[in-house]
C-alpha cells in the first residue's frame, strides 16, 4: 500500500504501543515518519526496528509544554518538511477513586491527553491549511464514549479530545482536513499492564483474574492488538477517506455502539 507516499506523518507516543503500531502502518504506505515522545532512547529502539521503512525521525518533546512542542514540530519539519498527517496518540491513565481525585491528578490527566493534543494540532494545522490537505487522528479511548470506574479524570480528559475533534472538524471541513478519533477499548500496550498492576494491587486479585476482568468489557472476550487500531488510524489518512470527519471510531469489539 503506498496511499502516503510523499507525505510526513507525526506520531506522538510513538516509541511503543499503539503509536509505534501507527507509525510502521504509516511508514509501510509510503510516509516519512517523525517519532514524537519523552523517552529518546524508546524512540530511537522503534526507529531502528523500522529501519526497513520510510526516513524515521525522532524528536523528543514533552507534550504538556507549550514551547517545547513549537520547537519539535519546527525539528520535524526541518527535517521532513510540512506535517501532512498527525496523530495524536501520547497519553497517560491513572486511577483512583473520585474522592481521591486530588487537584493534581486530574491536572495531569488533562495536560497529557487533552492539552497535548490541542498543542499539537495547533503546531500542525496552520501548514496543512495552507497547503489545503491534512489529516488529523486523535488517538482517544472508549473512556471518551462511555464511563468507568475510578477514573474519572481520564474520562474527562478523553471526552474533551472526541469534543475537540468534532469542533475542530467542522471548523475545517471545507479546507481540505479532517479530524477524527479512533477509540480503542482495553488493548495490549504498557497502559493495559499499569491497569493490570492498579488492580491486582488494590483488589489482591491474581494477573489472571485481573485479565479476564478487564476483558468481559469486551464483547469479543480479548484485548485490542495495537496494530489494529493502527488500521483504522491507517485507513483515515487516507486521501480516499476524505469524507470521514469528526467521527469517533470505536476499535473495541463492540462494547461501545
Amino acid at each position: 500500500m503506498s496511499s502516503l507516499n510523499g507525505k510526513h506523518a507525526v506520531v506522538t507516543g510513538g516509541g511503543s504501543g499503539i503509536g509505534a503500531a501507527c507509525a510502521e502502518a504509516l511508514a509501510q504506505a509510503g510516509a516519512r515518519i517523525t517519532l514524537m515522545g519523552r523517552d529518546l532512547a524508546r524512540l530511537e529502539a522503534q526507529r531502528d526496528a523500522m529501519r526497513a521503512y520510510a526516513d524515521i525521525a525522532c524528536v523528543p518533546v514533552d507534550v504538556t509544554d507549550e514551547a517545547a512542542v513549537a520547537a519539535a514540530f519546527a525539528r520535524a519539519v526541518e527535517r521532513h518538511g510540512p506535517v501532512d498527517v498527525l496523530v495524536n496518540n501520547a497519553g497517560h491513565a491513572q486511577a483512583a477513586p473520585f474522592a481521591q481525585t486530588d487537584a493534581a491528578l486530574w491536572q495531569r490527566m488533562l495536560d497529557v491527553n487533552l492539552t497535548g493534543v490541542f498543542l499539537c494540532t495547533r503546531a500542525a494545522l496552520p501548514s496543512m491549511l495552507e497547503r489545503g490537505f491534512g489529516r488529523i487522528v486523535n488517538v482517544a479511548s472508549t473512556a471518551g464514549q462511555t464511563g468507568y470506574a475510578y477514573v474519572a479524570a481520564y474520562c474527562a480528559a478523553k471526552h474533551g479530545v472526541i469534543g475537540l475533534t468534532r469542533a475542530l472538524a467542522a471548523e475545517v471541513a471545507t479546507k481540505g482536513v479532517t479530524v477524527n478519533a479512533v477509540c480503542p477499548g482495553y488493548t495490549e500496550t504498557d497502559l493495559l499492564r499499569s491497569s493490570l498492576d492498579q488492580i491486582m494491587t488494590k483488589t489482591s486479585r491474581s494477573e489472571h483474574d485481573a485479565r479476564e476482568a478487564l476483558m468481559r468489557t469486551n464483547p469479543q472476550r480479548r484485548f485490542i492488538q495495537p496494530e489494529e487500531v493502527a488500521s483504522a488510524v491507517l485507513w483515515l489518512c487516507a486521501p480516499a477517506s476524505a469524507s470521514m470527519n469528526g467521527q469517533s471510531l470505536s476499535v473495541s469489539g463492540g462494547e461501545v455502539t
